[in-house]
């Protein structure tokens, strides 16, 4: 079984939606909200939004092209 990449723009990240394959407290659909760059103006992190009760979560944005974690879109 090959291992299938969500293919992320980074310049198109910033409001890009997305939904957690497994939703942890009903939080199902996200939506980027802030990207953060370092000195060099690559981009770190982000900051996913979640649509049901606004609570924030920054993580790595490679995590993003995982397709066994996120899905691209509000499914």
């Amino acid at each position: 079984m090959s291992s299938l990449k969500n293919q992320i723009n980074p310049n198109k990240l910033l409001l890009s939606k997305w939904t957690a394959v497994k939703p942890v407290h009903k939080e199902k659909h996200f939506i980027v909200v802030k990207v953060n760059r370092d000195e060099q103006e690559v981009i770190s992190t982000c900051i996913l939004e979640a649509v049901i009760n606004k609570r924030e979560l920054e993580i790595d944005w490679h995590n993003l092209q995982d397709n066994q974690v996120w899905m691209t879109g509000w499914q």
